[in-house]
C-alpha cells in the first residue's frame, strides 16, 4: 500500500509556533528524499536567509556549515503532513529556485533539541 503522504499533489506544512509559513506541494519522490514546490507565506522570508545559506553550504561540500544550518532550522521549525499531524524529524532544504527536498523520520534523532 502506497503512503499517502507521499501522494503528487499533497501539501506539507511548514510551521514556526502556531504560524504556517510555508506550504510544500509534492511534484515527486526519490526515496528516501521527497521534493515539492514551495509557496512561501508570512513569516517565511526571515528564514530565507538561512536556507540560502545551507544551499550555499551543501553545493560547496562544506558539511559543517550544512549542520550548523540544519540545527538552526531544526530548532525554529516544524513540519505536519497532509492530514495535519506533527512530523517527528526531518531534514529539510528549501532551494531559490522554489523547490525542495526533505526526508523525514517517525521519531526524532536526538541530536537536535527543541
Amino acid at each position: 500500500m502506497a503512503n499517502p503522504n507521499l501522494t503528487t499533489g499533497g501539501i506539507w506544512r511548514l510551521h514556526r509556533g502556531d504560524q504556517e509559513i510555508a506550504r510544500l506541494t509534492v511534484i515527486g519522490t526519490d526515496m528516501p528524499w521527497i521534493y515539492a514546490e514551495v509557496e512561501t507565506l508570512p513569516g517565511f522570508e526571515e528564514f530565507r536567509p538561512l536556507f540560502a545559506e545551507q544551499e550555499r553550504a551543501n553545493e560547496e561540500e562544506d558539511w559543517e556549515q550544512a549542520e550548523a544550518c540544519y540545527t538552526q532550522i531544526r530548532n525554529a521549525l516544524a513540519m505536519s503532513f497532509p492530514d495535519g499531524s506533527p512530523v517527528a524529524e526531518f531534514m529539510l532544504v528549501i532551494y531559490d529556485d522554489g523547490t525542495a527536498g526533505w526526508r523525514f523520520h517517525d521519531e526524532r534523532f536526538g541530536a537536535v533539541n527543541q
